[in-house]
């Protein structure tokens, strides 16, 4: 299993920097950060320092999304990146969440990510690609050049989108059940497209949080720290609920169920530990969508989500302990899953 590490792109720069390389030092090999413009510094500028001071870390954004960039812009600052530092990066998309509805818009179609995956990987791996009735490709681009897109979904025609045409799925929650079932409709829709399964990458995303022992007080803080991640899935899980309802078949309520509670969100507070807006998650989301504990308990889920298909396991660091959790999955943890 791959182990990656998720960070805001908070100033000061160096510090996500330093953090990456830490990461690197400690076995994980992807280092991924969140995009959105107004919250938080521009993450394609740290990707190159990143790249320069590690040696094999793939990095990319969880997410980026087809509406604050052309794609034509897009395409080529992967392609610069990997022509700088070798076929090191992978471009995750989506809706564009936070990114887009802090700057007043709405999240992309479906339809709209479709388009852009395929000019944004064509582009990116040396070959043509039309923009809307003009034909382009970069004259400057290296043979052998490649660029993975991984998509994020959560509801039904997004799993399937993602089957049918991306390289990897990102899945942020690490519920076993919710798993399972959107691992499989993935890897259904890929079947039923002509593809093999296997081809698309499996990345579980979730905070992870390391305690010393499994004492009441020590799980308590551990949920504390991660409860912010119920909320921000909650956003998708609202839009899930907008679509297609309460109760419906297209989407399980083992996902949905939890936020009855919500009462809208501030997006100045969005994957921080102190955000107000999250007192709706309950214990049990945290625990489910999660990894709190001591190391073992890390390595008994991690070793459940691989039996799942899971590829790679993506730690959001986004909490009080941000080193102790690097160090103890480099140390005990991702040697223990991976033998």
């Amino acid at each position: 299993m791959d182990f990656g590490l998720v960070l805001q792109t908070d100033p000061p720069a160096s510090k996500v920097v330093e953090l990456m390389r830490r990461a690197e030092q400690n076995g994980f090999t992807y280092g991924w950060t969140f995009d959105s413009a107004v919250l938080w510094q521009e993450p394609f500028v740290i990707y190159s320092q990143i790249l320069a001071n590690t040696d094999t870390l793939t990095v990319g954004p969880m997410v980026t999304n087809p509406g604050t960039r052309t794609w034509e812009v897009t395409a080529s600052t992967f392609a610069t990146l990997n022509d700088m530092f070798g076929n090191r990066t992978v471009c995750g998309i989506g809706r564009g969440d936070s990114a887009m509805r802090v700057a007043g818009r709405t999240p992309n179609t479906l339809a709209r990510i479709s388009a852009a995956m395929k000019v944004i990987r064509a582009l990116g791996s040396g070959q043509e690609a039309d923009l809307g009735g003009t034909v382009v490709r970069f004259p400057w681009i290296k043979e052998g050049a490649r660029l993975p897109v991984w998509m994020a979904a959560y509801g039904p025609k997004a799993l399937k989108m993602t089957g049918e045409e991306a390289d990897g799925f990102i899945l942020q929650l690490a519920d076993l059940y919710l798993t399972e079932y959107m691992v499989k409709a993935v890897k259904d829709a890929a079947v039923a497209a002509g593809r093999d399964p296997s081809e698309v990458k499996i990345c579980v995303a979730a905070p992870a949080y390391v305690t010393d022992d499994d004492s009441p007080e020590a799980l308590a803080h551990a949920r504390e720290q991660c409860r912010w991640f119920g909320g921000m899935v909650g956003n998708h899980v609202a839009d899930l609920v907008s679509k297609y309802g309460e109760h419906s078949a297209a989407v399980p309520e083992e996902l949905t169920d939890y936020i009855k509670a919500r009462e809208g969100y501030d997006y100045s507070h969005h994957g921080r530990a102190d955000n107000p807006d999250t007192a709706f998650v309950p214990d049990e989301i945290v625990d489910r969508f999660c990894l709190i504990g001591p190391v073992e308990r890390h390595i008994e889920k991690l070793n459940a989500l691989r039996e799942l298909g899971v590829d790679q396991f993506a730690v959001y660091d986004m909490h009080d302990a941000r080193e102790k959790v690097i160090d103890a999955y480099g140390t005990t943890v991702i040697p223990a899953v991976n033998g």
